[in-house]
């Protein structure tokens, strides 16, 4: 078995490290904005490819939801999904686009069920990507907000009657 596999196959364990990383960062982030965040980015962002290629097969879309979705990349999904699964999937819980992988939403859900935490969220409805974000730091961008912004033109399309 991969490590990639074990670790994903153990989601309560990646919830707890999210944590931990979570509480580090936070308490870091006075540090890091005083150091510049295009700084902390530079060292961060090599660190944090590395480490979610491995344990998440990363696509590093720069707005990482990982503990909202049962600590399974929604970026690994054929069709990019970031709310799912679409109407596709199988009868065996396969995805429609390759037969053989196991849809990436089926696996969110059964690894949020083992996720006390954050396990609840898998129910969340997840904003649009923000495509500019991609190739940039998850966790820079959490920490600055960058994140949660609303693109222009996003506001005023919603605030558009229909």
């Amino acid at each position: 078995m991969s490590v990639r596999r074990w670790l994903q196959n153990h989601p309560h364990f990646l919830e707890n490290l999210y944590q931990l990383t979570e509480k580090l960062f936070v308490r870091l982030d006075p540090l890091w904005s005083r150091l510049g965040y295009d700084r902390t980015e530079r060292w961060l962002k090599p660190v944090e490819d590395a480490a979610k290629k491995v344990m998440f097969d990363c696509r590093v879309c720069g707005q990482c939801i990982l503990h909202s979705t049962g600590m399974t990349c929604p970026m690994t999904c054929p069709k990019n999904l970031r709310n799912g699964p679409c109407g596709g999937v199988r009868a065996d819980g396969n995805c429609e686009v390759i037969p053989d992988m196991k849809c990436v939403w089926v696996e969110a859900y059964e690894r949020s069920q083992q996720m006390p935490v954050y396990g609840d969220e898998i129910m969340l409805i997840q904003p649009p990507m923000d495509w500019r974000l991609e190739d940039s730091s998850a966790w820079v961008n959490m920490l600055t907000g960058a994140d949660k912004e609303t693109p222009v033109g996003w506001a005023e399309a919603e605030a558009q009657p229909q």
